[in-house]
């Protein structure tokens, strides 16, 4: 059975930083490309950032290029983001998801619909 766990969310004041990290089992997580979204109340869940295998080729939504960084520890099973000058319109609550089976980020990587494994989210509260 595959587990998908985030960690690290709180409430942080516009201009600070969090990390956010995203354990993985039940699965080959090496096997996997992973991936970050986020949900703000009353919008759609949206990309953040997507990662490769290998940690070699990572893609972010221009909300959040410069300011993010996604990484990956594949020895820990374990997905991070980097989150700096936040804002608070980053305000939500963040997934880490994996695709079916896939180790490559694909040309729609944003999509929700491309991943087939979920957690159960962190939220982030950014004040102003």
């Amino acid at each position: 059975q595959v587990q998908v766990v985030e960690s690290g969310g709180g409430l942080v004041q516009a201009g600070g930083s969090l990390r956010l990290s995203c354990t993985a089992s039940g699965l080959t997580f090496v096997d996997y490309a992973m991936a970050w979204f986020r949900q703000a109340p009353g919008k759609e869940r949206e990309g953040v950032s997507c990662i490769d295998w290998y940690g070699a080729t990572s893609y972010y939504a221009d909300s959040v290029k410069g300011r993010f960084t996604i990484s990956r520890d594949n020895v820990k099973n374990t997905l991070y983001l980097h989150m700096n000058s936040l804002k608070p319109e980053d305000t939500a609550m963040y997934y880490c998801a994996a695709p079916a089976a896939s180790g490559y980020c694909s040309g729609s990587w944003s999509n929700r619909n491309g991943y087939k494994y979920w957690g159960q989210g962190t939220q982030v509260t950014v004040s102003s």
